[in-house]
């Protein structure tokens, strides 16, 4: 069985980038800034042949419960008390503080085993601060560079010891399937133009899902509503979540990975470098996603921002769902959801029949519908139609509303295949695609979503011409 290590210590003593370093690639924004980390984070490490969880937590810091940095120390004493290990870690460069001598307490008073971890150990006079780090009362300190990888070797002793070997090499757990698995981006095979069925949808596999949206709509209080539990930092502040967080759930016995994301601002106002990564980090977790729930305020909904973030998730070929969320704010419910409807179909043209769903975080209205929704778009986003019927179906559209002609030339269509799914895409052969008018190809696109029944996905309309094998090839004379 794997154990779980929690990382605690003061602001800026590098626990995000030991936390990165211990899982093998850059998940958690690291910046010189103190405080850059805000909410819990829970990721599988190894430290050679140790396998664990490891969870990043906020700076530690004394303050008043009602505070953001209060709320932030509440978070990280939940993440202690998950924790079968703690690496208390110090900056051995800076020497101690009286912060770190209170902290050190509270983790004393946990019970629970320890590893003091003095990282920057490569810094010039780091060798005072690994004294000092002896008066805490926590054991030897463990020297080491979390940024250049240096005493990974004596952590590895330093956590066997605290825990005993029994303990240290449980038996391991399946590694949980990671947000940048590249068999997200794939998608699937060309299809068999023959095949006359279709592959059943599968729900087996755990379903990822980023919230997005403009800051201060409500993301990380969606999510916590949705799992039933303060999982994520909340409150009045704008701004509070900076890293991508993924949370683990299971709705209906269904597999869920939630992202909560930063909230995205238009780029003339982003100016500190920490917000550009955390936008950054968020558009990663949109392109690894399959469903992106796009959160609106619905007493300030469809502002320009969150038109572009829509868009940029249709240009992904994400499925989108949107949350109207603060709803219990509304005074003319009725009035108002006619109104977004509307707004939805004519804003958002590209992906339409989108799905809509007027939510509640505060009240917990609504969210039941909301995963409704989301199942019924990802199942649109993983359809696929047999060659068959796309055929059957392209035969009564040229009788009806032939392609025009084109300088004075009739633009032929032979047939039509579905290539992929995720989302769907379709490869039309046809005679001249450079000539054929995209108002015609918007046409088709529609008649197939309605044909077909593939409300509020992206669909992919490729052309195609059949290679001329006598194309290049001298006259004989």
């Amino acid at each position: 069985m794997s154990f779980k290590v929690a990382i605690i210590g003061r602001p800026n003593v590098g626990k995000s980038t030991l936390f990165n370093r211990l899982v093998g690639r850059k998940l958690a924004l690291v910046d010189d800034t103190p405080g850059v980390t805000r909410d819990r984070r829970v990721h599988a490490a190894k430290l050679y042949d140790l396998h664990f969880d490891v969870i990043d937590t906020a700076g530690f810091e004394d303050a008043g419960a009602s505070t953001l940095p209060g709320r932030m120390r509440a978070q990280t004493e939940i993440a202690i008390r998950e924790a079968d290990l703690i690496f208390f870690t110090v900056d051995a460069k800076s020497g101690l503080l009286p912060d770190d001598r209170t902290f050190a307490e509270i983790v004393r008073k946990s019970g629970k085993p320890v590893v003091l971890v003095a990282n920057k150990a490569e810094a010039k006079g780091a060798q005072g601060g690994m004294l000092e780090a002896w008066e805490l009362g926590l054991g030897e300190p463990v020297p080491v560079s979390a940024e250049h990888g240096q005493g990974m070797p004596d952590l590895r002793d330093a956590v066997i010891a605290a825990l005993g070997e029994a303990r240290a090499f449980g038996e391991d757990e399946d590694d949980d399937e990671e947000i940048a698995s590249s068999e997200v981006l794939i998608g699937e095979d060309i299809a068999d133009p023959d095949a006359d069925e279709v592959p059943a949808y599968d729900d087996t596999k755990p379903m990822r899902i980023a919230v997005v949206g403009r800051p201060n709509a409500g993301k990380s209080t969606l999510i916590n509503a949705l799992i039933g539990e303060e999982r994520l930092l909340t409150g009045p502040e704008a701004g509070i979540t900076r890293d991508s967080i993924s949370v683990d759930w299971d709705w209906r016995g269904r597999r869920i990975k939630l992202f909560d994301t930063a909230g995205m601002r238009r780029k003339a106002r982003i100016h500190e470098k920490l917000e550009v990564m955390s936008v950054q980090d968020g558009l990663r977790a949109i392109r690894f996603a399959e469903i992106v729930i796009i959160v609106l305020d619905a007493t300030i909904p469809f502002e320009k921002q969150d038109l572009q973030i829509a868009d940029l998730i249709i240009r992904e070929g994400r499925a989108p769902v949107i949350a109207f969320n603060k709803w219990d704010l509304i005074d003319n419910p009725q009035e108002l959801l006619a109104e977004l409807r509307e707004k939805t179909e004519r804003l958002l043209p590209q992906a339409r029949g989108m799905q809509a769903v007027t939510v509640s975080a505060e009240t917990g209205r609504g969210l039941d519908k909301l995963m409704e929704a989301v199942i019924r778009t990802h199942k649109v986003w993983n359809s696929r139609v047999s060659t068959g019927r796309l055929n059957r179906w392209l035969e009564g559209i040229l009788a009806h509303h032939p392609p025009p002609a084109v300088a004075g030339r009739r633009l032929k269509i032979k047939y039509v295949t579905q290539a992929k799914t995720r989302p769907p895409g379709f490869v039309v052969q046809c005679s001249r695609p450079d000539a054929m008018p995209q108002s015609y190809v918007r046409y088709l696109t529609n008649s197939l979503r309605e044909a077909f029944d593939m409300p509020g996905v992206p669909i992919r309309m490729a052309l195609r011409t059949s290679d001329n094998p006598f194309a290049g090839r001298a006259r004989k004379r």
